[in-house]
């Protein structure tokens, strides 16, 4: 058996996919491609595919982290090549590489993630800046979260590493977020800008960087 690791991106044309969605894609053009899937065993097999970090929907990135475990052995090169010509716009496949069967999931391995935040808001640059410096300043930042299943309240501080300002001018830029993506929890960019004061839903969320543990 082999394992490969593969990122890739999912654009404006699908970002509104469903994770579930995003998974039934992949299979199928795996399956189109003709690649050489292994299978998990007991009554209901099912490919051997894992993403590390499920994307929110109205999320882009190019830095989304997928492996899958054939059963064969094929170059990363023409798998690559392969799947491509079965891709709809929206999708890409940016690299693959090999990596160790006895390696852990990509889950377990997962530790933080990176986004590029747009936003739009009546804000000086300055007051930009401050709001960074007084979220990152703070030890604790209750926050309430309301779900389906009720309201959960948790800590939001905790799942912040680092926030900076890449770009502001006349009342709209950008804002960089290092936020904490594991089984511990997952920060979640609007939750933090609007912790930052801002009002409004992000223009766009673009997640540039998937951090896994020891890299």
């Amino acid at each position: 058996m082999q394992r490969l690791r593969v990122k890739f991106g999912r654009g404006e044309e699908v970002k509104f996919i469903s994770h579930l969605d995003i998974m039934r894609f992949w299979e199928r053009a795996f399956r189109r491609a003709r690649i050489p899937l292994a299978y998990s065993e007991g009554f209901s097999p099912h490919p051997r595919i894992s993403l590390a970090a499920p994307l929110p929907v109205g999320v882009i990135s190019d830095a989304e982290l997928m492996d899958i475990i054939l059963n064969g052995w094929m170059s990363p090169q023409g798998f690559a090549a392969g799947v491509t010509r079965q891709l709809t716009p929206g999708f890409e496949i940016m690299e693959v590489m090999p990596v160790s069967p006895t390696l852990p999931s990509l889950q377990s391995q997962m530790r933080q993630a990176e986004y590029r935040v747009e936003l739009t808001e009546d804000k000086a640059k300055t007051d930009v800046e401050s709001a960074v410096s007084r979220l990152l300043a703070l030890e604790t930042l209750p926050w309430h979260h309301k779900r389906d299943t009720g309201e959960k309240s948790y800590d939001l501080r905790l799942l912040i590493e680092d926030v900076w300002l890449i770009e502001w001018e006349q009342s709209a830029g950008s804002i960089g977020m290092r936020l904490r993506c594991g089984s511990s929890g997952s920060g979640r960019p609007e939750q933090v800008a609007a912790a930052l004061g801002f009002t409004g839903h992000p223009q766009s969320i673009h997640r540039t960087r998937l951090i896994l543990e020891g890299s």
